[in-house]
């Protein structure tokens, strides 16, 4: 089989199967709002807020990324960030909440300053003071000396999420993250150093994996996520939609794990014992094959979620994954 992915120029080549762009998203309007629940490290399950911000898409070219989609082609003005998150905390106000936890999530890297300017961090920090624990995301080449300062102007627990999305280190590769492991674990250390919290998004089932490499590949990943320091993984299945995965998907060099991949990769890392492992429950429809029993599968995702405790798996006289 002759591969449809290039061993150069990765990122034009991911670059050249985007489909266009669908509009301009809006500077002054998050890209989205909501609540969820999560179970913290202390083991107590909370309200959780999150921010999609808007802002200038991620440097880097990752294989599998669909979120440059809601990203703006060029950096948004000073003061942008803090009247977006202006309008999170009045539709929280609005909702009689106020979250003990929230996370900014930017399609991209916090730290990255030409996503979000580092001189609106003050402006951020104030608006968050009263949050128990806040959680950004970043590329591990970025966080340095701008996480400390965002930690110091927070004055309590700050969390960095980063995506390894597996640790294979051929995948790792292809995927075209700018990484390797070594430069991850050391970002890790120095999270670990500062006293900052690690959560890390892996992948289920990346492409150029077997069903079976995949699932074995997750369990490992995350037992290096955990070696590394972190306190929670949560596992994405991998998608198509952005252009690249769909040329992958034609090619036979990816297919999209069904729900019960998830399932498995859930119970498997949640076995490790090493820390809290979280489904990724967003937009999980495609990945069922049974409708009957989508919506009660779903759930139970979630309560594992929420009591970090395997449950009963789901009989269904109708599914087609037996």
């Amino acid at each position: 089989m002759v591969s449809a992915y290039p061993s150069r120029d990765r990122s034009g080549w991911i670059l050249a199967q985007r489909p266009p762009r669908t509009g301009t998203p809006d500077p002054e309007k998050p890209h989205g709002v909501f609540l969820e629940e999560e179970r913290l490290a202390s083991g107590t399950v909370v309200p959780s807020g999150v921010v999609l911000l808007t802002n200038k898409e991620c440097p880097w070219r990752c294989l599998m990324c669909d979120l440059w989609q809601g990203t703006t082609t060029v950096s948004v003005p000073v003061g942008a960030i803090p009247r977006q998150l202006d309008q999170a905390l009045q539709t929280w106000a609005d909702a009689g909440i106020r979250p003990p936890q929230v996370k900014l999530y930017n399609s991209g890297s916090f730290f990255d300053p030409a996503a979000i300017p580092p001189s609106d961090y003050a402006a951020i920090a104030r608006r968050l003071a009263f949050a128990a624990n806040v959680v950004v995301e970043s590329h591990p080449r970025l966080v340095g000396e701008r996480t400390l300062q965002l930690r110091d102007l927070l004055g309590g627990p700050l969390e960095v999420a980063m995506g390894l999305e597996t640790a294979h280190p051929a995948v790792l590769k292809k995927l075209n993250k700018g990484f390797d492991l070594p430069q991850f674990a050391r970002a890790a250390e120095f999270l670990q150093r500062e006293r900052i919290a690690l959560r890390v998004f892996l992948l289920v089932h990346p492409p150029f994996l077997t069903e079976a490499e995949g699932l074995a590949w997750t369990a490992k990943s995350a037992e290096f996520a955990f070696g590394c320091g972190a306190s929670a993984v949560t596992l994405i299945p991998t998608r198509v939609g952005n252009g690249a995965m769909d040329r992958l998907l034609a090619s036979g060099e990816f297919t999209p794990p069904k729900l019960s991949m998830l399932e498995q990769a859930q119970r498997a890392a949640l076995a490790l014992s090493r820390g809290r492992v979280f489904a990724d429950t967003w937009g999980l429809e495609p990945f069922s094959t049974c409708p009957a029993c989508f919506a009660s599968r779903r759930d139970r995702l979630q309560r594992i979620n929420l009591t970090q405790r395997d449950q009963p798996s789901v009989a269904c006289a109708a599914c087609e994954e037996r």
